[in-house]
């Protein structure tokens, strides 16, 4: 593929505009019958495997959190997350968009990003109904299940 046609592809596919690589190994936490099933298919089809689910318990290199308002604390969801992601790895955090059931304020995910010890480096529409926070994880040395 060109360089032109890498730049084209990051534009119309969310997923690589999120940076996610072939090979990656990407945990998916959140999941329910409201998810945006052609973004989770784009992350399939980038990292060029499946997304491992809930219950997987190795290390990865990104975390995909869908969260809705009444998912209980936000803090405790990423604090969570980052338990099986490498080091300075991402969590892309999925939020419905405004107006819909479930919406999270702006201000309660940069609250939650900053307590969890994440740096937000960067919020995408992710599709019609869902926005995208990519919340990134210290390069710092921690302690790993």
């Amino acid at each position: 593929m060109s360089a032109t046609a890498d730049h084209a592809e990051e534009r119309t596919n969310p997923a690589a505009r999120l940076g996610f690589q072939p090979g990656q190994v990407v945990q998916e936490i959140g999941y329910d019958d409201d998810v945006d099933q052609e973004l989770r298919e784009a992350i399939e089809e980038a990292i060029e495997g499946d997304l491992m689910d809930e219950d997987y318990e190795d290390v990865a290199d990104a975390v995909v959190l869908w969260f809705r308002d009444d998912d209980g604390d936000l803090t405790d969801a990423l604090v969570d997350a980052t338990t099986y992601i490498e080091e300075g790895g991402a969590i892309l955090l999925l939020t419905p968009k405004t107006g819909r059931t479930g919406y999270v304020e702006p201000s309660d995910i940069s609250e939650a990003a900053t307590t969890a010890g994440l740096t937000a480096s960067k919020s995408v529409s992710v599709g019609k109904d869902w926005s995208g926070s990519r919340l990134a994880t210290p390069k710092a040395a921690k302690s790993k299940r």
